[in-house]
């Protein structure tokens, strides 16, 4: 039985099997996942990523993105520093915080891959469309997580999975770089595992509070 990569316990199900891959849902913390053999390799994966035309000059992205900034820039103060993980080949949302006066940096594994940003400590973080792309969800999120100050907010956006009978048509499984679906129970796992507090805005954006200092694991 392959384990959950968020939770990594054995108790998951058959949720969908289809020819983009063998989907199972775990029963401790909801989280569904695509098993190992089908993953592409970095070669394959990068060269699905190198197609994204993402720029900071598309009004259409910035549009979409604001259904970011705006809930996170309602939530931290003006000097609060964040960091904007995953972002692309075209860092766009980092820029949108910087016009708002906002020091950023950016981490990206194949874009932007400086893992002294890493090391830093952030009032808050914003990681759009990267979740449902890890390989190793349980390692990345708990590194984030770890490198808030007290009070600082991870703002995540991704798209719930719908229901079993759903899930066989929904376009989001289609892209091979998508392994991980979450839903608001995963988010919740998360945000009692982490003691922290979470808010749902509209249905794909997942905003959460550390109450305490943390540890980067």
């Amino acid at each position: 039985m392959t384990p959950c990569p968020l939770c990594h316990s054995d108790a998951s199900t058959l949720y969908c099997a289809h020819e983009t891959g063998e989907y199972r849902r775990c029963s401790v913390c909801s989280l569904v996942f695509v098993l190992p053999s089908f993953h592409l390799n970095a070669e394959e994966e990068k060269g699905r990523y190198d197609l994204h035309t993402n720029s900071p000059d598309d009004a259409n992205y910035r549009k979409f993105l604001s259904k970011v900034l705006d809930p996170v820039l309602e939530r931290i103060s003006k000097d609060a520093c964040g960091l904007d993980f995953g972002s692309g080949p075209g860092p766009t949302l980092s820029k949108m915080f910087e016009e708002h006066g906002h020091e950023m940096q950016i981490y990206d594994h194949y874009y932007a891959r400086d893992e002294r940003v890493l090391e830093g400590r952030y009032d808050f973080i914003t990681s759009t469309e990267v979740v449902e792309h890890l390989y190793d969800p349980a390692a990345v999120l708990e590194r984030l997580i770890g490198m808030l100050k007290p009070q600082g907010l991870l703002a995540l956006l991704t798209q719930p999975y719908p229901s079993e009978d759903a899930f066989a048509s929904w376009y989001y499984k289609n892209d091979p770089t998508h392994v991980c679906f979450f839903s608001t129970e995963t988010m919740e796992y998360l945000a009692k595992k982490w003691d922290a507090r979470l808010e749902v805005v509209g249905k794909d954006i997942f905003i959460f509070t550390v109450k305490r200092q943390t540890n980067v694991n």
